[in-house]
């Protein structure tokens, strides 16, 4: 029960939030200097993540693929907060927040409980001359509901000072400052539905825009100094309603806060709150958009003069298409005036960038009577596309001998190029007038020791990680055929503190993980053999057996209909997998199961967004879909989030929710190293584990193999990092 508090406190708050709101408000339509009405600094982000001042949200947005990492402490709690921003309009986020004091639940007494939730923000108007920049925003939209909030929030900037003010509703606007002014139009709104006490864990759009709302605002202060910015908020939260029962003293409405930005990607934060609490926190960022590192790689060899006779020497040819274009040549055919280079790109994720590196070869060991070189790419067995380079398709010029970014101001340099379909139909037809002049075959056995990450964070076993070495091993049969294996051991890890069990009737086909890791040092995490054919023109197919991850192994197989150039696709896959014994080796326990899924894959055209749509049936026996979305950004940077819905809801104790969610960053390795590759890292982030909605750990995918039928991304070969 909300106790009444003394008439001189409620004058004392009335008269600081009265004189807070006047000395804002006029401040806030103040017209910017012509000059610079945005500013030059980028925002911070708040102590529950999301851009802000300390405790409160602002309207603005970070730079466009910045991913940051925020943790803060204010007695009692503590927070750790995953934001990201893919659109300039769109921001969103994952927040943990540890309570101290309170159990995660009757089980669990000794380990803090672990609030999870979904954030997110939507920038409603761009900051202009007049205008402010408006926002709405969501708070622990996706969660339990205990910081559950909604706001509408206006900042403007004054020379060095942003001013920001806002209404808001639920835990941000708890003091209760102003009527709902929702309320005018349904008395409904006057009441918060309480979603905690349900459970949590899942969308509750009923609780949007009502119950108590207050005003919020604050001013933030970039000093001649440019490391230190100070900050003042009025906040719109009393905490006297606090989540499990908390009581929190709050002897004054405002914070005061300094901001010190060491460099570019670490930010620490030191602030006074409610009158009464020490805060501090830390802020690691990155952009993820345009990172780019300069490369060592060898230069493209020079430019020379055609030679009077075309060479004999086809292997030497290979070889340095090998070394300096990073194509792995399969075959070079001759056809008329065409030399075709048949193979694979394996180190630029630019096709472009190795066609003209293989040009200024291909144009020194060739004579005049050669007129055009052709690319035709192959993976796993597939013809992918077949690229069609000019030799010279305008009179005295070489664009493509030359370097990238030389060649895009001329538009017929671009029209010179054709990049088309080849099917195997095609390919058949074209080998009757095709003379191949050289032939290799790749090297059967191929092999690799790397270190590896095993990282899980959600729940109230906090961060849990396995760090270990492993061997992988790759047998090629054939073209079309390949045995794969990987052999891991652990050397350090902490999954022995993964005690907590989100409460389910399902079966236990993820959360079994500490077990995985605990019971044997040495495991098998990966042997099967897989096996692709093209289908038809457009089909590609692929079967697998063995032990296809860490927990599962089995049989499957998976059919893709991929149109060339298409924005669209479409696969199955369909599996029958049984799960592994606890030791990773080679037993097997009860439990089987037949999972796959119906997947259409939709570039969208818009910045480069791709969005997957699956339904099926998960491990566990749920059935259900997943709506995926990521963007990849120019520096080959692939951000996204997902969401997976099934029919094992609150009735069927999914496990604290009814839907599963993560986010995850996909990093082109070559953005951090001096080499270029065409290999890549994966990090996934996810709430908690969870049994439902759980898809099997396959190790290749259809879709990532015919990833080169795609046309969109050459051009970008032709422009310099730095344009772009």
């Amino acid at each position: 029960m909300r106790e009444p508090r003394s008439k001189p406190a409620r004058s004392r708050r009335s008269f600081v939030a009265f004189s807070f709101v006047v000395a804002v408000t006029p401040l806030v339509s103040l017209p910017a200097p012509a000059k610079d009405f945005t500013g030059d600094h980028a925002p911070f982000q708040a102590n529950y993540g999301g851009t802000g001042l300390l405790e409160t949200p602002t309207a603005r947005m970070a730079p466009v693929g910045e991913f940051a990492f925020t943790y803060s402490n204010v007695d009692p709690y503590s927070n750790f907060a995953f934001s990201f921003q893919p659109f300039s309009w769109l921001q969103g986020g994952f927040r943990y927040t540890s309570i101290s004091g309170r159990g995660f639940n009757s089980d669990t007494q000794d380990r803090d409980y672990l609030d999870k939730g979904v954030d997110l923000k939507l920038r409603l108007l761009s900051e202009s001359r007049w205008a402010p920049q408006i926002a709405l925003g969501f708070r622990d939209f996706g969660g339990t509901g205990l910081f559950g909030s909604e706001y509408l929030v206006a900042n403007k900037r004054w020379y060095d000072l942003d001013f920001s003010f806002g209404l808001a509703w639920g835990y941000l606007g708890s003091r209760g400052d102003i009527k709902n002014p929702l309320s005018y139009i349904d008395d409904g709104f006057d009441d918060r539905e309480q979603i905690q006490s349900i459970g949590g864990g899942d969308f509750n759009f009923k609780s949007l825009f009502t119950g108590r709302s207050a005003f919020f605002g604050g001013i933030e202060y970039h000093t001649p100094f440019e490391p230190l910015t100070l900050q003042a908020e009025y906040e719109g939260n009393d905490y006297e309603n606090e989540p499990l029962g908390l009581s929190i003293e709050q002897d004054l409405p405002v914070n005061f806060g300094a901001r010190f930005r060491v460099n570019d990607n670490l930010t620490l934060t030191g602030a006074y709150e409610r009158g009464t609490t020490a805060m501090f926190g830390a802020t690691l960022s990155l952009g993820l958009a345009h990172l780019y590192q300069p490369k060592s790689d060898a230069p493209p060899v020079p430019v020379q003069p055609a030679p009077v006779e075309t060479t004999n020497d086809w292997q030497k040819t290979a070889q340095a298409l090998g070394e300096n274009a990073g194509i792995q040549v399969r075959r070079i055919k001759t056809r008329g005036d065409t030399v075709i280079v048949e193979g694979a790109q394996s180190r630029y994720r630019d096709l472009a960038q190795g066609e003209l590196r293989g040009n200024r070869i291909l144009n020194s060991v060739t004579d005049d009577n050669i007129s055009s070189f052709q690319y035709r790419y192959t993976r796993r067995g597939f013809y992918l596309r077949q690229d069609n380079l000019p030799r010279d398709p305008m009179p005295d010029k070489a664009p493509f001998l030359t370097t990238p970014g030389s060649v895009f101001a001329y538009d017929d340099y671009r029209r010179g190029v054709k990049v088309v379909d080849v099917s195997q139909a095609e390919t058949a037809d074209l080998s009757e007038i095709e003379t191949t002049v050289y032939e290799q075959h790749p090297d059967r056995f191929d092999w690799i020791v790397r270190p590896a990450l095993i990282q899980n964070y959600g729940g109230p076993d906090g961060y849990l990680y396995q760090v270990l070495v492993q061997a992988s091993a790759e047998l090629r049969t054939d073209d079309h055929g390949w045995f794969t294996g990987t052999l891991g051991y652990s050397l350090i890890d902490n999954y022995e503190d993964f005690d907590y069990i989100a409460d389910s009737d399902l079966p236990r086909v993820r959360t079994f993980i500490n077990r995985y890791t605990d019971e044997t040092d040495l495991g098998v995490y990966n042997l099967q053999y897989t096996r692709t054919a093209r289908l038809a023109e457009n089909w590609f197919g692929m079967g697998y057996a063995g032990l296809l991850e860490q927990m599962f192994g089995g049989v499957g197989g998976e059919v893709l209909y991929r149109p060339f150039n298409s924005r669209a696709a479409f696969g199955i896959d369909a599996n029958y997998v049984r799960q592994r014994d606890f030791e990773t080796q080679f037993g097997f326990r009860d439990y089987d199961v037949v999972t796959g899924h119906a997947t259409a894959y939709i570039n969208t055209g818009i910045k480069d967004v791709l969005m997957r749509a699956s339904v099926g049936r998960y491990l566990a026996g749920d059935y259900g879909g997943t709506l995926d979305l990521s963007r990849q950004f120019d520096s080959g940077i692939r951000l996204g989030a997902y969401a997976t819905y099934t029919d094992a809801s609150y009735n069927d104790n999914f496990g604290e929710g009814g839907f599963d969610k993560g986010i995850y960053v996909t990093i082109p390795l070559d953005t951090f190293f001096t080499r270029s590759t065409r290999n890549a890292l994966g990090l996934k982030w996810s709430p908690l584990t969870r049994d439902g909605g759980a898809f099997l750990n396959r190790r290749y995918s259809l879709y990532g193999l015919t990833n080169d039928r795609g046309v969109d991304d050459y051009w970008q070969g032709f422009e310099p990092p730095s344009s772009r």
